[in-house]
């Protein structure tokens, strides 16, 4: 499948774009992994200035590492500990401007300054992962990614739980 990078001068239209494209992968699989793993790589190949995308699930009562683009990062992660288990643990997106200056930031890359979490819902309202991207730029994150991110999150939910 071919997904062709676009540049967009609003990121309401990005995130349009980057929907369509996730429908798109997900009619082509009901595989899980599948299913991550190509909406990481959409993330990573269609949102720029990003140095990680990807998520952490659920297992054993901690997030553990999934599907992502990026360096090697924490295989486990405590729900409470760092930015993706405080979102796990508050079902709450967490969006840190400086990771720096942040005591509860995991460095799995010393090169990312800011960060956006989005939590992975099931449709009780358990958590299922997280959503994790980072950026080398200090405050990369807007109002307009944490929404276009959690309604990535909520389509990509609806068709894990199928």
């Amino acid at each position: 499948m071919e997904i062709p990078y676009r540049a967009f001068e609003q990121k309401a239209e990005r995130y349009a774009y980057i929907l369509a494209q996730l429908e798109r992968i997900l009619e082509e699989t009901d595989d899980r992994v599948a299913g991550l793993a190509n909406a990481s790589a959409l993330l990573w190949l269609l949102m720029p200035g990003l140095n990680w995308a990807g998520f952490y699930l659920m297992k054993e009562g901690g997030l553990s590492l999934g599907p992502f683009q990026g360096k090697p990062a924490v295989p486990w992660i405590p729900v409470g500990k760092g930015v993706c288990g405080t979102a796990a643990l508050e079902k709450m997106p967490q969006v840190v401007e400086d990771v720096h200056a942040c005591c509860n930031h995991i460095a799995c890359d010393l090169n990312s300054a800011s960060e956006i979490v989005v939590p992975l819902l099931g449709h009780g309202g358990e958590v299922l992962g997280v959503l994790d991207i980072d950026s080398p730029s200090p405050a990369h994150f807007e109002r307009e990614d944490l929404t276009g991110l959690t309604q990535f999150s909520e389509r990509l939910m609806d068709w894990y739980q199928k």
